[in-house]
């Protein structure tokens, strides 16, 4: 850490996360305030920002938040990698229960997924992942779906609470995206005060399902069927695409 620039504010950030917008933009707004970004390990997300190695962190949730602002920022999609030439390539998104026969390879932890990738390209097999992630350690021989019914993650802006600078409220608000106007006006931080709070909440609730909640397009299937959702139209397909058909969804081959 001693290659930082003396009195630069210090921004880690996890695998995945992409900062350089914010960097730009801080940049434009502040040039003779020196910003420094370092990607740290995700095993070591909480204790970077609480030994002051860095001042601000972006962070996947959940975290112990004793003593923490947690700014949340935007969802993760979960997706399974697979070979380029797997049955799950010719479709845009499955269910965890179209998995069940596959070999799982593991995946848990975030900061060793270039070798798991690498295993899933070398052996065969499937891995489960941040969207984020599966980009970021993408090969040309594998690809990537959607899968619908797991847990999103979340990215938040993480800083210690009695750290809270006007330097570090002003690069919350750059990356919120006002304006140089607004960015320190009380109303927006209390929006970010707000936010904080119900992403709390939630996080202190667990997930929830409910009998109306709403339903993926093909996601009424026959028992016994464990063939995944939908097909992608055109062969290739982009994760994350949804047909908006009635009822019983059309299924396609790819080309």
């Amino acid at each position: 850490m001693s290659g930082f620039a003396p009195g630069a504010l210090r921004v880690g950030y996890v695998p995945g996360v992409t900062v350089s917008k914010w960097a730009r933009r801080w940049d434009e707004r502040f040039p003779d305030s020196p910003l420094d970004m370092l990607e740290v390990p995700q095993a070591e997300q909480q204790a970077v920002l609480r030994d002051g190695r860095v001042d601000m962190c972006f962070m996947r949730l959940p975290i112990d938040r004793e003593g923490l602002h947690a700014i949340p920022l935007y969802r993760e999609l979960p997706v399974v990698v697979v070979p380029k030439d797997h049955p799950i390539s010719l479709f845009d998104e499955v269910a965890a229960a179209d998995l069940a026969d596959e070999r799982m390879q593991d995946a848990s932890d975030i900061d060793a997924l270039a070798g798991t990738v690498e295993l899933v390209a070398a052996v065969g097999g499937a891995a489960v992942m941040p969207h984020s992630l599966a980009r970021l350690h993408h090969r040309r021989d594998l690809v990537f779906r959607t899968v619908t019914d797991l847990p999103e993650t979340e990215i938040a802006l993480v800083w210690p609470i009695e750290q809270t600078t006007e330097t570090v409220e002003e690069f919350v608000g750059v990356v919120r995206g006002r304006t140089e106007r607004s960015s320190r006006s009380p109303s927006n931080r209390a929006k970010d005060v707000a936010a904080e709070e119900k992403s709390q909440s939630k996080q202190k609730a667990g997930p929830k399902q409910s009998a109306g909640s709403k339903q993926s397009a093909g996601s009424k299937r026959q028992a016994g069927d464990k063939s995944p959702r939908k097909r992608v139209s055109g062969g290739r397909g982009t994760a994350g695409h949804r047909n908006s058909t009635r009822g019983k969804p059309t299924r396609r081959r790819g080309r």
